[in-house]
């Protein structure tokens, strides 16, 4: 799953490696996103748009906002014929924002937290689905999913599943709102190429979703003799 993840980027090199037409917000950086927090997140309405969203995908027949709290993610496995999120994966994709995001290995009983990024340091966009849901009092509110696929041979160890990392040169694709067919959008939801990714142990100060801060994507000093996941 991807329950928690960061973005740092300027605007500047978002709007780049993204192709933004529209800036639609003032983004900060942001070291500890957690479910129901605002995400930056890519839509293509016939242009490229960087727009905020809460993070926790809300269908249009649900009655409350807290049912995103269940829907964070996506199974690429079945996100196609899901109830919550055919509509969606057929015609509201997005890319959500992110510079790298984290991972915890649960073998023992403290919980050693991992920050995983692409070894670039180029910010990523996550596969991910959106859909503006209508509260009963008529409230608007862009609502989001991450998108998760097996974990690639490097992060497996770690835990088994991962977000769908999306290669640069297939935004375009994703995003088309014109494309709907499975047969085109199912091959992009798979595990990233693990030769162009990097994770390393980060402050248990992250497991707190409260404590935001860059020292939360710094890497903590180990033992030579330390295997990353001991």
């Amino acid at each position: 799953m991807c329950g928690r993840f960061e973005i740092h980027s300027t605007l500047d090199i978002i709007a780049r490696i993204f192709q933004i037409d529209d800036l639609a917000f003032n983004l900060k950086p942001s070291y500890n996103i957690a479910p129901s927090q605002q995400v930056a997140v890519v839509v293509n309405d016939g242009r490229n748009r960087l727009v905020p969203c809460r993070w926790g995908f809300v269908p249009h027949w649900s009655r409350d906002l807290k049912t995103g709290y269940r829907m964070i993610n996506a199974r690429a496995e079945t996100v196609a014929g899901n109830r919550a999120f055919r509509a969606a994966f057929g015609n509201s994709r997005c890319l959500v924002v992110a510079d790298g995001f984290y991972e915890w290995n649960r073998k023992d009983a403290a919980k050693k937290p991992f920050y995983i990024r692409l070894k670039s340091g180029s910010p990523m966009g996550f596969a991910g689905l959106y859909n503006t849901w209508t509260s009963p009092e008529g409230e608007k509110v862009c609502t989001c999913a991450i998108i998760t696929t097996d974990a690639d041979e490097l992060l497996a160890p770690l835990h088994p599943r991962m977000p769908v990392i999306t290669p640069e040169e297939k935004f375009a694709l994703w995003l088309d709102p014109s494309v709907h067919g499975k047969d085109a959008l199912l091959p992009l939801l798979k595990p990233f190429p693990s030769g162009l990714i990097e994770f390393y142990a980060v402050t248990p100060k992250v497991n707190s979703y409260k404590y935001n801060a860059p020292e939360n994507i710094m890497p903590v000093a180990r033992g030579a003799r330390d295997s990353p996941l001991r």
